[in-house]
């Protein structure tokens, strides 16, 4: 199988004899969407931070497109690889959303017409067409969240890297973002995706989930599967997705949701 990333025996300590990451171990292949979740003091930040070469003395091995993760590698990696933050205000350099999407592009001295065509197309993907010539500080946080995926799609990445992506917004922020991520998991299945992330119904939406607990992981595997191991939740501190606590609830009152009913709205649809 193709690896896009692959950790092997990942260890981190900002502190000696205070690990913060412990043998940590896995690999990414292209198309994959990976949520690594877990709960505050997980390490799932200090991965993160690993990953986008962050934090370069760490012990073992990473890789990313096959090429070690260090300095010498790091532009050739990163010029592969997009990153949407947890703070969409701290992500904004251009005056408007069309300069702001265009501003990897013109670091890359693409020719403006080809750059054009590349944040239009960028825009329309993430619904944000309309907003082109508007100032980002005038939009809301999801939004302006998907602005910075534009920014990433435009450079054609291999790999994006979603950091806490929908911490800081609303329900209704949080909803734009993962319809956001689901459109791109059908248009661009090319594109592997990993998500650090709290929220389990994000997780519970991915196509993988690694569970991180005390700087190691205790999970990985199948979303549906996975959240129903109540052992794993239990040490990993973690929630029950909203789709299988309503399956649970339904069981108890005699009815039965049938396994293909995945997502709210299939549920929805099965029950009216």
């Amino acid at each position: 199988m193709n690896k896009i990333l692959e950790v092997k025996n990942l260890a981190f300590a900002y502190e000696k004899d205070h690990p913060v990451l412990k043998g940590v171990s896995f690999s990414c292949a292209p198309g994959e969407y990976v949520c690594l979740i877990g709960h505050n003091g997980s390490g799932k930040s200090t991965l993160a931070k690993i990953l986008m070469g962050l934090l370069p003395n760490f012990e073992g091995d990473v890789s990313l497109f096959s090429l070690p993760l260090d300095r010498e590698n790091l532009y050739r990696i990163r010029a592969r690889e997009g990153i949407v933050f947890q703070n969409p205000d701290n992500q904004f350099v251009g005056t408007t959303v069309e300069d702001d999407i265009a501003f990897g592009l013109e670091n890359k001295n693409i020719k403006t017409e080809e750059m054009r065509a590349l944040v239009e197309k960028a825009a329309k993907d993430v619904g944000m067409s309309d907003f082109l010539g508007h100032e980002p500080e005038n939009l809301s946080g999801g939004q302006k969240q998907r602005v910075a995926i534009a920014g990433v799609l435009a450079m054609k990445p291999d790999l994006i890297i979603f950091d806490e992506a929908t911490a800081m917004l609303d329900p209704k922020g949080k909803k734009e973002v993962n319809g956001v991520i689901k459109k791109l998991r059908q248009e661009n299945p090319e594109i592997a995706l990993i998500s650090i992330t709290h929220d389990i119904e994000e997780a519970y939406s991915s196509g993988r989930v690694i569970v991180l607990s005390d700087g190691a992981i205790i999970g990985d595997g199948e979303p549906k599967k996975l959240f129903k191991d109540e052992e794993i939740l239990k040490k990993a501190k973690l929630g029950v997705p909203f789709l299988l606590q309503a399956k649970k609830a339904f069981h108890e009152r005699g009815l039965d949701i049938p396994d293909e009913v995945d997502s709210l709205q299939k549920l929805e649809d099965f029950l009216w």
